[in-house]
């Protein structure tokens, strides 16, 4: 959508200027509850610029991450009904105009906050799954804020390091094999991760 282009390319542009690496802490804030691009092409920009500083860019994307992902936890918790069962306005608001959002998929979290626990979270905050729609949901469905927590910061720093330590360690020949498949090998990996651990509770 070109609304989203443009968001992207003014993402982008803060890479440019002296405040980006602020600008990367608070897109990743958002990101976690209501901005719709992810902030890991913010963080491939500052990190190529600065090779040195990959690791302190990717710890401010994560920090600022967690604490979105706090934040949308409180949205859905305080913000998200109004009563015991019909949704508040903010959140008719959010079904209306945030991408990803929407009633069907947001009851059918609920069903699987309630069979993968940590591993949904976890899941949704290491591979492409928009993770604001997960952050708000957890907070909504009342899931126990401390695995939650654990889970985001686990997920959200696993993913930003990773990034941070492919362009540290080969600059930007890496870049274009980010942007092709970083996802796919996300999403690889965290079948492989759950897989191994299902595994293992049917072996034990």
């Amino acid at each position: 959508m070109n609304w989203v282009r443009k968001i992207y390319d003014w993402m982008l542009r803060w890479a440019d200027t002296p405040y980006g690496p602020i600008a990367l802490f608070f897109l990743a804030l958002a990101e976690s509850s209501f901005f719709p691009i992810p902030p890991d092409a913010l963080l491939i920009a500052l990190a190529l610029g600065v090779r040195t500083k990959s690791f302190k860019f990717a710890f401010l994307c994560s920090a600022g991450s967690v604490i979105g992902a706090l934040i949308g936890y409180g949205i859905g918790h305080y913000l998200w009904w109004n009563g015991h069962s019909d949704f508040s306005g903010l959140a008719v608001f959010f079904f209306d105009h945030i991408p990803g959002f929407s009633e069907s998929i947001f009851y059918s979290i609920q069903s699987k906050f309630e069979a993968w626990n940590f591993w949904i979270v976890f899941t949704a905050g290491f591979t492409p799954i928009p993770f604001k729609v997960f952050t708000i949901s957890a907070g909504a469905f009342d899931v126990n804020v401390w695995m939650f927590l654990i889970a985001s910061t686990v997920s959200r720093s696993a993913r930003f390091f990773l990034v941070g330590w492919l362009i540290w360690k080969y600059g930007d020949p890496i870049r274009e094999f980010i942007d092709k498949y970083f996802n796919l090998i996300a999403i690889a990996f965290t079948i492989l991760l759950i897989g191994g651990f299902i595994l293992i509770k049917y072996l034990i």
